[in-house]
């Protein structure tokens, strides 16, 4: 059976009925789990997409990246931010500029003037300097949606007046671990307008119980959250993040980084494998009910999706694999 005709199967099983248009504006998608499975380009689309005849690596963070995650039609970009020393957020990943530039140090050391004298690079190759937040929020504004995550510090009411600076309020996401007793974290003033997701990892609590009510807490305030991302959780904690998810009608983000994403779950061996076997892969999270996948490899994931026809439309988030689809039609999604 293909994984397609599967996951409808599952959805029908769930009772979440037929399959619904999707829509076409991300903003839109990200609030609504049924309008097929959404890509986020980590750190945006750097990798070369040769399917689509785009042969070059490209800087990650850089403004190179997200316009060719806008020539792919990529949901969102997942982001990095730093401070400089004289207060200016610069997109960048590492405290040290040394491997992604060609030049050397702290960025909290450096003043605006000396990140933008740097080159990104990429193999051999000098790109552009690394961007300021602002000039990437502009560039995204109205193509596609920014996950901000911000790399020390606080950071965030400085970043959340620079969105609205730039009018992206609708296309950012901004995101933060949640722990055990913490009140619903978008509720704060900071996120009164722009979308928040909360993080639930594995450490945030001791039964995995506990974390599908850490969901369930974080989904139940009085400003609705579009998903919630997973943080390296096994896979009791999975289950129960993934269930509380689809109660409160939310996304669930998982990675498919190397090393990343769920320990124990579908085979979820990252990338790599995706590269060589995508339906065991991203197939598996997919089936198992991540509705929404960060990659190194975007392009390679959309091709998959496409192919698959879960981006047009597919309800492919899944209350549980439960008991009445047969067992050989869930072999490429089991739990080990």
């Amino acid at each position: 059976m293909r994984l397609r005709t599967f996951l409808t199967a599952l959805a029908i099983t769930a009772g979440l009925g037929a399959p619904a248009a999707q829509a076409a504006d991300p903003r839109e998608r990200l609030h609504d789990p049924s309008a097929g499975v959404m890509v986020v380009a980590h750190r945006a689309c750097h990798a070369a997409a040769p399917s689509r005849s785009m042969t070059n690596t490209l800087p990650e963070n850089s403004l190179s990246a997200l316009k060719r995650c806008i020539a792919l039609g990529v949901d969102m970009v997942e982001i990095d931010v730093r401070r400089t020393q004289d207060g200016a957020l610069v997109v960048m990943h590492d405290a040290k500029v040394d491997r992604t530039t060609n030049g050397k140090g702290k960025i909290a050391d450096m003043t605006l003037g000396e990140v933008q004298a740097l080159r990104l690079k990429a193999g051999d190759a000098e790109f552009e300097a690394p961007p300021t937040l602002s000039a990437f929020l502009r560039v995204a504004r109205g193509r596609i949606l920014v996950n901000i995550d911000l790399k020390e510090g606080p950071l965030a009411a400085q970043a959340a007046r620079l969105v609205r600076d730039t009018d992206t309020t609708d296309w950012v996401l901004f995101k933060a671990r949640a722990d055990l007793d913490a009140a619903p974290i978008a509720d704060k003033p900071l996120y009164q307008d722009m979308a928040f997701m909360p993080i639930v990892g594995q450490k945030a609590a001791s039964r995995a119980e506990q974390l599908g009510e850490i969901t369930t807490r974080q989904a139940s305030g009085e400003r609705a959250i579009p998903a919630v991302e997973l943080d390296a959780l096994k896979k009791d904690g999975f289950f129960a993040v993934r269930d509380a998810a689809h109660a409160a009608r939310i996304r669930v983000w998982s990675n498919s980084l190397d090393g990343k994403g769920l320990k124990g779950v579908a085979d979820a061996a990252g990338d790599r494998r995706a590269l060589t076997d995508p339906a065991r892969a991203w197939g598996g999270l997919i089936a198992e009910g991540v509705n929404m996948v960060q990659t190194d490899q975007p392009a390679a994931l959309l091709d998959y999706l496409n192919d698959q026809g879960l981006r047009d439309p597919a309800r492919v988030t899944v209350a549980d694999v439960g008991s009445t689809v047969p067992a050989s039609a869930v072999v490429s999604s089991r739990i080990h």
